[in-house]
């Protein structure tokens, strides 16, 4: 759809409400705007056929000079996580209403999993089961047109990784109300898996019935324990007297409506279409800010996005002071910390290891400046990624 064929259909559009005339009747006018939308629509769809062959391109030319060339590794990248988060944050500046940015973006994301899937389908490992919120960051970063597959833990989507059963890897790192998620930190002290991306999502909690539950017999919710943690109060307001069970995950809780008429579950809208559900009440976290991180895992490094952060690992000496004198170098070069987590360094008694975060990208000055300063005051520093901040 060229900007003048756009521009064209738009101005027949707004001659038509302009000139419509009092004796015009609802339905020639109707007809008239729908036209124009079926036309618009032939455009939209002429243009994404011709964005999909040029992806197919960009394939070609990655596995002809992959072909092509000397070097050990036969296998092209085809995802890459800065030049999409350069897009989507295009698509969103350039955005003009009105439809907001952030839907506007996630219309992108999916015409882009289309494409990336023509390219080369992707495999996806995120801990399990279907209808998770990890679930639903891995359809929110990688769009719906990747391969998603359950795991049943954090670390067998680790494993599943790093054997290159999937290409990547979605785990939870941390909750804004509930915190860090350890097992997530301590996948990466013994995997040499990198975070290529980062997914912030949202968590909104639903209450959810089967077709057959009969709200007046309800006699158990269903839910994962942070889940009704983050219920609490609108639990207690509105159903005091009903036992509360945590289960292993919230797709496990909706799973479990399926043969229980007296019985409902705390999950996400993406729990709802696949597990056939109804969303009795909407929203009903205590806290409506609350947000999970999780992170993109996978092997290769990733070039700058412009707005990037740095995560590294480290294991420092016991002595005091210990903690400041790594601290002392990022101040020193001007690198924005964003997060610090401490985990027991296994299987030394006593000694701990420090997982930083930071604002840029190891290849800035800056970064790179401070951490070749720290790793001389550390017994070991590993660098976990540079990766592409959050776009939606």
């Amino acid at each position: 759809m060229s900007e003048q064929s756009t521009e064209q259909n738009m101005d027949n559009l707004n001659q038509t409400i302009t000139s419509a005339s009092d004796t015009a009747t609802e339905k020639e006018f109707l007809d008239n705007i729908r036209q124009n939308i079926d036309a618009v629509d032939c455009e939209i769809q002429t243009l994404i056929n011709n964005r999909a062959k040029l992806a197919q391109q960009v394939a070609a030319v990655k596995k002809s000079h992959t072909a092509n060339s000397s070097t050990a590794d036969s296998n092209p990248i085809f995802y890459r996580p800065e030049r999409e988060a350069q897009v989507l944050k295009a698509v969103m500046e350039r955005n003009e209403g009105p439809i907001a940015d952030d839907k506007m973006a996630r219309l992108f994301r999916e015409i882009m999993s289309v494409c990336l899937d023509l390219e080369a389908p992707q495999r996806i490992a995120f801990l399990g089961p279907v209808g998770t919120f990890t679930h639903a960051a891995a359809l929110k970063h990688f769009g719906k047109a990747a391969d998603t597959v359950p795991m049943t833990t954090i670390t067998d989507v680790f494993r599943e990784v790093e054997a290159g059963t999937a290409m990547y890897g979605v785990v939870p790192v941390e909750n804004s109300s509930e915190g860090v998620v350890n097992h997530t930190l301590d996948g990466f002290l013994s995997s040499s898996l990198k975070i290529i991306g980062e997914v912030e999502l949202p968590i909104h909690q639903n209450f959810l019935v089967a077709e057959h539950t009969k709200i007046d017999g309800l006699s158990r919710i269903y839910s994962h324990q942070q889940s009704l943690a983050q219920c609490r109060h609108w639990l207690d307001v509105n159903f005091p007297n009903v036992e509360r069970v945590a289960v292993s995950s919230n797709g496990e809780a909706a799973r479990r409506l399926k043969n229980e008429w007296h019985s409902a579950a705390i999950a996400g809208d993406v729990a709802v279409a696949e597990y056939d559900l109804h969303k009795l009440y909407s929203n009903i976290e205590d806290n409506p800010n609350n947000t999970t991180r999780f992170l993109i895992i996978g092997h290769e490094a990733i070039a700058p996005s412009g707005q990037d952060k740095t995560s590294i690992v480290v294991s420092a000496h016991d002595k005091a002071g210990a903690l400041i004198e790594i601290l002392k170098p990022l101040s020193y070069h001007g690198v924005s910390m964003t997060s610090i987590e401490t985990r027991p360094e296994r299987p030394n008694k006593w000694a701990y290891v420090f997982f930083i975060d930071m604002n840029g990208h190891i290849d800035e000055a800056n970064v790179s400046a401070a951490i070749a300063d720290i790793r001389p005051l550390v017994k070991d520093l590993r660098i976990l990624g540079s990766y592409p901040k959050a776009v939606l």
